[in-house]
């Protein structure tokens, strides 16, 4: 299915700023993201219900990202063309489906599979998410535009997966899961409501996937991707046996409380400034990781100096899905559907390195080296930024 350029529809919103469409699909991004995440602060939960050890139940997250790794691609390549807003409907009901599954699994397998079911319709939803927020709005707002739409990752992170942690220590893991399908359902009927529909690509204009890649600054800001987001992801899948091991008395759902709220805190102030210095922000944001890092491999027996790391990591952490979204979007023009495809496709490739290298990392040198590996990852990622500035991060923009 093709349909024409999605000019004339940019053409129409340069009157109006659709806040309740944004709005909805920052509540799909809360989904999405509450959904990737839950498990993280769930692990004694899960692995005592289905009866596996800690260690394994964590590669409920890695399942998630492996779905995501192997349908973003093909997804968002057959579905270059086709409306924007069924996509949206069919992947948000492949998210009730995947978390009805998961409450009510008799085993570990099951939810494994369920698990990977998600992470697919994950692939989907954040590959044309980011695209089709932009496309509802004149092109000197799509930045702003796509800050509001990414802040339900912040929500999720702040609120969303703390609470279902709560319920899921008080009623019963099973009972997190079945939440988020009622919120699918929810979102659903709002989304009818309230999200304009934007065409897809047109054929003529649908480049081969190498080509895409070969755009100037696209390889480059893949790379920081990886980066960035496996240092993030070795520590937040591993908050818990982090907090336990540095003898902290802080409790994993209190940590992301406070690591969320202060992503909200980042979000924010990239919204306020994402369309006019993006590279500034980028450096900003991942210089402020290796800060964050330093005060956590400090924090050895001191609250105080961890909830200073950890508001410092939400902060950096906050703006960064918009930033990367931003410059991927600049740097593939017309083609920025199937740039996001592969950047969502190595986002969750470093969520599923996180999982799995910070396993080892854990069982053989222990949690409390985790902030170690934080640092070193976010400097390359910093010279990385810092390499791009003809394409990827241009200097000036």
């Amino acid at each position: 299915m093709t349909t024409t350029s999605p000019t004339p529809i940019r053409e129409r919103a340069s009157d109006s700023f659709p806040v309740p469409a944004l709005v909805v699909m920052a509540c799909t991004g809360f989904i999405v993201i509450m959904t990737e995440t839950l498990p993280a602060g769930l692990l004694p939960q899960l692995a005592a219900g289905l009866d596996v050890s800690e260690g394994v139940a964590g590669q409920l997250v890695s399942a998630y990202a492996i779905g995501t790794v192997l349908a973003a691609v093909p997804a968002i390549m057959l579905t270059r063309g086709a409306r924007r807003k069924p996509l949206l409907v069919i992947g948000l009901f492949g998210f009730l489906v995947a978390n009805s599954v998961t409450a009510v699994a008799p085993s570990f397998a099951v939810a494994l599979v369920a698990r990977f079911i998600a992470g697919a319709f994950s692939g989907l939803l954040w590959g044309m998410l980011a695209g089709y927020a932009r496309r509802i709005v004149a092109p000197e707002r799509a930045g702003r535009a796509l800050a509001i739409a990414m802040t339900g990752t912040p929500v999720a992170l702040a609120v969303g997966t703390p609470l279902g942690s709560w319920l899921g220590s008080t009623a019963g893991w099973r009972w997190s899961f079945a939440a988020m399908s009622l919120l699918s359902v929810i979102v659903v009927i709002f989304a009818k409501f309230l999200v304009p529909d934007a065409p897809g690509q047109s054929a003529r204009t649908q480049a081969p996937l190498g080509r895409v890649l070969r755009l100037a600054g696209v390889a480059t800001i893949l790379a920081v991707v990886f980066i960035w987001m496996l240092a993030h992801n070795l520590l937040y899948t591993y908050i818990a046996p982090f907090l336990r091991q540095m003898h902290l008395t802080l409790r994993p759902d209190i940590a992301l409380l406070v690591f969320g709220v202060a992503a909200l805190g980042g979000i924010w102030v990239t919204g306020l400034f994402i369309d006019r210095t993006l590279r500034g922000l980028t450096l900003a944001s991942v210089a402020l990781f290796v800060v964050a890092g330093t005060f956590l491999v400090a924090a050895q027996q001191s609250t105080v100096l961890a909830l200073l790391g950890i508001v410092l990591w939400g902060l950096a952490f906050g703006g960064s899905a918009t930033q990367l979204q931003t410059a991927m979007g600049e740097a593939a023009g017309e083609d920025a559907d199937a740039a996001y495809s592969m950047l969502t496709t190595v986002f969750n490739l470093a969520i599923f390195a996180g999982g799995a290298a910070g396993a080892v990392i854990v069982e053989s040198a222990g949690a409390r080296v985790l902030p170690v590996a934080v640092i070193a990852l976010a400097l390359v990622s910093l010279l990385t930024v810092g390499l791009g500035r003809r394409a990827a991060f241009p200097t000036g923009r």
